[in-house]
């Protein structure tokens, strides 16, 4: 059976204000942040501080130690340092994030081509408009992978003089093969974006092969679908060097009730306040790396990243008191 066909949500509409802020140097923009109350005992410092990380970048961490609009008045003993470490520790939590994503993301990749390649006999799987549900969706998906390859027959050759520097799969294959015209499954995945790669695991009109994949990751196929999604979001957020503590994502993965799926085990584990934060993401990639890498460290480094943190931290990312005494969690802290 093919998946539904999903409605897209009407357009909101715009603002009706007019933007007319000048902009402001760096020295401009330290005096403003004295003058909303910020402790800033060294000028030239917190400068070069906004030369290289931008103050549009760093002004979002300074929200939190504000008393509130319209003035963005600082709470009292407020510091610069206090605004750069929220933004270290952002950065720090992104680089974890990112290292489950990977791991992640490469398993759902091997995962799909794995399946369908080996179910259906055929390494060229994807071209068959019969594996998908929405053919003008299987259609977007091939003009991708075409235009990747005409891309990459554009540029300049790979090098690969040596034994130590080899051409890309894509250019090997591309260089030496007349047909099949587009490469093989293993090889197409690799073009995708993560975004790319759910629209295709989304799109498989047998729902035996979702489950298959999604088996493969330690997931159910409406779970897989409904994490993708999450982490999609999640992975531009990281990729574009992004706010992601108490980011409002929009999409947030779907709790499991199949006893199949890793999942927190006490029953208020997860309180309705943190539903809608970043905790449940943490939680669903540890999940899949309960599967795809049940030896990894990154519980315990998440661990040590978040312990230590303050309540505001905690508060924001949705983090529940007590939430590594959850057997979920003490398996790996040991």
């Amino acid at each position: 059976m093919a998946p539904p066909r999903r409605t897209p949500r009407p357009m909101r509409s715009r603002g009706s204000q007019n933007y007319n802020k000048p902009p402001l140097g760096l020295d401009e923009l330290v005096d403003r942040l004295s003058e909303r109350g910020l402790i800033v005992p060294e000028p030239e410092r917190a400068a070069r501080y906004l030369r290289h990380i931008g103050y549009y970048r760093l002004s979002p961490y300074t929200i939190p130690f504000q008393q509130g609009q319209p003035d963005h008045v600082f709470r009292n003993g407020t510091t610069f340092d206090d605004v750069l470490d929220l933004y270290v520790f952002d950065r720090a939590l992104r680089l974890l994030v990112m290292d489950a994503l990977e791991r992640v993301e490469v398993a759902v990749r091997a995962a799909l081509t794995d399946h369908m390649s080996t179910t259906y006999d055929d390494s060229h799987w994807y071209v068959d408009t019969r594996h998908f549900g929405d053919r003008g969706k299987h259609s977007g998906l091939l003009k991708i992978v075409r235009d990747t390859c005409d891309e990459q027959l554009r540029r300049t050759p790979d090098a690969g003089e040596d034994s130590l520097v080899h051409r890309s799969a894509l250019e090997h294959y591309l260089t030496t093969y007349a047909s099949p015209e587009l490469p093989p499954s293993w090889l197409m995945v690799e073009t995708l974006t993560i975004g790319q790669l759910a629209g295709v695991y989304r799109n498989l009109g047998e729902r035996a092969d979702r489950t298959a994949v999604a088996r493969s990751v330690g997931l159910t196929a409406t779970i897989l679908e409904s994490w993708l999604q999450t982490f999609v979001r999640v992975r531009n957020v990281c990729a574009h060097h992004g706010r992601l503590w108490n980011v409002g994502l929009g999409v947030y993965p779907a709790i499991p009730t199949s006893p199949t799926v890793s999942w927190l085990a006490g029953t208020d584990a997860l309180p309705d306040r943190s539903r809608k934060r970043l905790y449940p993401v943490l939680v669903s990639l540890q999940s899949v790396l309960d599967s795809v890498s049940p030896r990894s460290s990154w519980a315990r480094r998440l661990h040590e990243l978040i312990a230590t943190r303050p309540p505001m931290n905690l508060s924001g990312m949705g983090v529940p008191d007590s939430w590594s005494d959850d057997p979920f969690w003490r398996r790996h802290l040991g």
